[in-house]
């Protein structure tokens, strides 16, 4: 669903030094990731990414030249975990409920968020275009997906707009990281109103269109 464009063929295996370069790369990833989720946002400079690595600062420009090519880059792959578990869990659970659809998609994307705070830390607090334009695909990606899946559950009205489930999304979204930055873990209680928030909204398009049939 939210693109992950894999080659087809195999590549060649790299040379020596190419291998030393890539295994570089993901040296820096990793050291981003373990700063991230212990210390947090603010703490991810290149400088300090390329000290946890052990790689001198001069060197890490070889490989990113901006901090925030490194928040693309994570990000990318945490948006294809993400849309992964949240596909799985719908496919599932089969959900036939607002209640249950909205589950379905809150409570893998919650368990995602607390088992790995360095998406959570980037998600939330990313300050690049970059980060938020991958924040507002996968948005917009899970938003269609739902929507094709309440409409063809008979779960909202057949003509429901796709603005509606994206709107939705979107405050989701806002709410999530209002419970984040309550609390590390994500706060329950802000949680909870989230939940109740969202599926409100598409519920009064339900209740709408039953009384616009009556």
């Amino acid at each position: 669903m939210f693109e992950n464009k894999l080659t087809v063929q195999t590549p060649p295996r790299p040379a020596g030094p190419q291998r030393r370069g890539i295994a570089r790369r993901q040296a820096l990833l990793d050291a981003a990731e373990a700063l991230l989720g212990e210390q947090g946002y603010e703490t991810a400079t290149l400088k300090a990414i390329g000290e946890r690595a052990g790689i001198p600062v001069t060197s890490v420009y070889h490989y990113f030249s901006h901090r925030h090519q490194v928040e693309a880059e994570l990000l990318r792959h945490h948006a294809h975990e993400l849309d992964t578990r949240v596909g799985a869990t719908l496919a599932g659970k089969r959900p036939h409920t607002l209640s249950g659809v909205a589950d379905a998609v809150i409570d893998p994307m919650l368990a995602y968020f607390r088992g790995h705070p360095s998406c959570a830390e980037l998600w939330f607090k990313g300050s690049s275009e970059t980060v938020g334009a991958h924040v507002r695909a996968f948005d917009e990606a899970q938003a269609e997906r739902v929507w094709q899946l309440l409409v063809a559950r008979a779960l909202v009205p057949a003509d429901l707009p796709l603005l509606v489930v994206q709107l939705a999304f979107e405050a989701g979204n806002r709410l999530f990281e209002a419970a984040f930055r309550r609390s590390p873990e994500g706060d329950d209680v802000t949680l909870h109103e989230a939940r109740r928030i969202v599926i409100a909204y598409v519920e009064s398009y339900v209740t709408e269109g039953r009384a616009g049939r009556s």
